[in-house]
């Protein structure tokens, strides 16, 4: 078994490439100037026996999948003040919630998404809960989170075990970080909507996992 420094030598190596540069956050009084990003049009599916890809080589998904109709699954994940919460009952349970994962915040991709996330869903925020799991130290979600000045997002971090990883089928166990994905889940904790992009490197398509949510909230 490798060394836990080993493992996080090669994550930070891997997630260094995936980058290409440190992102870091907007910074006092600056606005986020959005890149143009490729955007997934497809969805690779979760769990042991599927891959994605990392700058064009396939990687391991590990874990049992979750797919569109399962229920949300018990898993801990950290709050940015290191308590644990279970993903099913945080403060939205009982409405509509976006589960936005990232590999990691300090990427330009993850940064980009979650700033999409907190900024271009129209006023949905005050409807849904809005989240965002990475296997990012609670200490560096709570960073990313004031120096990007996002206060509508919940984050979740999955640094301790990558329970949240195996639980739901999205934890590349090499180099130990998870997919890129998004889920829509509805009041009754049914994932309605689920995206998980078939290149580490694309974006998901928040767009229709903000018309997914809307269509959820208008119905309930």
């Amino acid at each position: 078994m490798r060394s836990y420094t080993h493992r996080l030598i090669s994550t930070c190596a891997v997630l260094a490439c995936l980058a290409g540069s440190a992102c870091g956050g907007t910074g006092s009084g600056s606005i986020f100037s959005y890149k143009n990003l490729p955007v997934a049009g497809g969805s690779a599916a979760a769990g042991e026996g599927h891959t994605v890809l990392f700058k064009g080589s396939p990687v391991m998904l590990s874990g049992t999948g979750i797919k569109v109709g399962d229920p949300l699954r018990d898993v801990k994940v950290a709050q940015t003040d290191l308590s644990l919460v279970n993903i099913v009952e945080t403060k939205g349970k009982g409405k509509v919630r976006i589960i936005s994962v990232v590999p990691s915040l300090d990427t330009k991709v993850c940064e980009q998404q979650t700033h999409f996330l907190s900024e271009k869903n129209k006023g949905l925020d005050k409807m849904v809960e809005m989240i965002t799991v990475s296997i990012d130290t609670p200490f560096a979600q709570k960073r990313f989170a004031e120096e990007a000045k996002i206060a509508n997002v919940t984050f979740l971090s999955d640094y301790r075990g990558a329970d949240f990883g195996k639980t739901y089928g999205l934890l590349l166990k090499d180099p130990h970080v998870l997919a890129r994905a998004v889920m829509v889940v509805d009041p009754q904790n049914i994932v309605r909507y689920l995206q998980i992009t078939p290149e580490l490197g694309q974006l998901p398509d928040l767009e229709a996992a903000f018309a997914a949510a809307r269509s959820l909230v208008t119905s309930s």
